[in-house]
């Protein structure tokens, strides 16, 4: 008979399960490669605070080919403005079974003054 043992791992802040014969390390992001997203001047004069979670799909070579917000900052334009930053950095592409793959990975940003 044959057993199938879950895991789970957290990282940053996010669960993440799936089973041990896979080995999978996600995508770093570069900090390096990317400027802090602006602040939107309309969200400046609103005083527009929050945290927004994006998920980006980095590709094989390390670029994000899609991306979305996972959770909102309760501001559209402060969703907006990090998607747009984040989206222009550079990965290192995440990996299963130690081949380069295009994978999912979560991003949070924290606006606040």
């Amino acid at each position: 008979m044959r057993s199938l043992l879950v895991c789970g791992l957290v990282l940053g802040g996010f669960f993440l399960s799936g089973f041990t014969n896979a080995a999978v390390v996600n995508p770093v992001l570069d900090s390096k490669s990317c400027e802090t997203p602006k602040y939107p001047k309309a969200s400046l004069i609103n005083e527009e605070t929050g945290t927004v979670t994006m998920a980006f799909l980095v590709s094989a070579d390390g670029k994000v080919v899609d991306s979305k917000v996972d959770t909102s900052s309760g501001s559209k334009s402060l969703d907006k403005a990090a998607i747009a930053a984040f989206s222009l950095c550079k990965f290192k592409p995440g990996t299963k079974d130690g081949k380069v793959e295009q994978m999912w990975i979560k991003v949070d940003f924290v606006w606040k003054f």
